[in-house]
């Protein structure tokens, strides 16, 4: 099924190109279905790559799928044009009378920083407050991940000496979770970041399971038992090229220490093509996520508030897929290598 996007979104063209099928809104008006409501808080800076890598993965389920885009307010961005961001993007007051089954909360380059240091910290966690009550399940992706374990749950973050870049094994920690059904024991995950999140506060946090974990980066998917919270501290989302890209902007500006992006030239050679060695796990991820939101969420959006409410506190009518975490008190790596 396609997905549903504002009229005119640049990332349109592309898809089309990709084969993608993709309906503008008086298209997708026309068809008698409920499609899933999905709203993306987009913080990257580069708007638009960021939408047309998501979009990519969206368009996979076999959903018909509606998205908006939420920016904030307090935080002015340099690398989109404003009439794009006033075009096709809104504001949580606009937004917060709405209800949705899905929010995407994207990564943002700001990992060194300490939270509170961050200048939209402050309306991130309203932008979650909001979300805690209106939206029935969030993918969290990368800094967007890290803030909202750090919110949510007390996660402390650490600033690594060196920065995670490349593509790194991920290996499967339950292989009969809902959100990772159908991985291989061993996926492929790109990281581009310079913190992580503190491993023994995950261990010992009740709420939150393990999905894959890697020897060199750590956890890399992780989700709250009743998976709505499903934080990726990677970067499934990225395209064959984003880490070269990223790798010749640094190079280029001349920074010193610039790391050598990990097993993803063949070779080691930055001359040869990368391997797009992540694609299959990234669309499997994103479909996995959509379905649970489909198998579980109402049809009437309007009663998520309620249902929201009734899971904290217990009393939950809702949810059909509600497996048990295989780990109460930490967890071990299925392989490492």
């Amino acid at each position: 099924m396609p997905i549903n996007i504002p009229s005119g979104l640049p990332a349109r063209a592309i898809l089309d190109s990709e084969r993608i099928f993709a309906l503008e809104k008086p298209e997708a008006e026309a068809q008698n279905v409920r499609p899933l409501r999905l709203v993306i808080l987009n913080l990257m800076p580069k708007k638009i790559e960021t939408e047309t890598q998501l979009l990519r993965l969206i368009s996979k389920s076999p959903l018909q799928v509606d998205v908006d885009f939420m920016k904030t307010s307090t935080h002015e961005a340099t690398h989109t044009s404003h009439d794009h961001l006033v075009k096709f993007y809104e504001t949580l007051d606009v937004l917060e009378d709405n209800c949705y089954d899905g929010l995407v909360v994207t990564g943002a380059p700001v990992e060194h920083l300490p939270f509170e240091e961050v200048d939209y910290w402050d309306e991130f966690k309203t932008i979650l407050d909001w979300a805690s009550s209106h939206v029935f399940s969030t993918m969290y992706l990368c800094w967007g991940a890290m803030g909202a374990l750090n919110y949510r749950y007390g996660i402390r973050k650490h600033v690594l000496d060196q920065k995670v870049f490349g593509i790194f094994p991920q290996f499967l920690q339950d292989e009969y979770c809902f959100i990772t059904n159908g991985f291989d024991e061993m996926a492929l995950q790109p990281h581009s970041r310079l913190a992580s999140m503190d491993e023994d506060d995950i261990a010992k946090n009740p709420d939150l399971q393990v999905l894959t974990w890697g020897p060199q980066s750590g956890p890399g998917l992780l989700a709250t038992k009743d998976f709505s919270e499903v934080f990726a501290l990677g970067h499934w989302e990225y395209g064959k090229y984003t880490l070269k890209e990223e790798y010749e902007r640094d190079m280029q500006r001349g920074m010193s220490n610039v790391p050598f992006p990990h097993n993803y030239f063949p070779h080691d050679d930055p001359t040869l093509e990368p391997l797009f060695a992540w694609r299959a796990h990234a669309n499997l991820l994103w479909r996995n996520w959509l379905n649970w939101v489909y198998q579980t969420t109402p049809y009437d959006v309007s009663e998520i508030p309620q249902l929201r409410a009734e899971k904290r506190l217990g009393t939950d009518r809702s949810i059909r897929h509600s497996p048990e975490s295989p780990r109460t008190d930490g967890y071990r790596p299925f392989m490492t290598l």
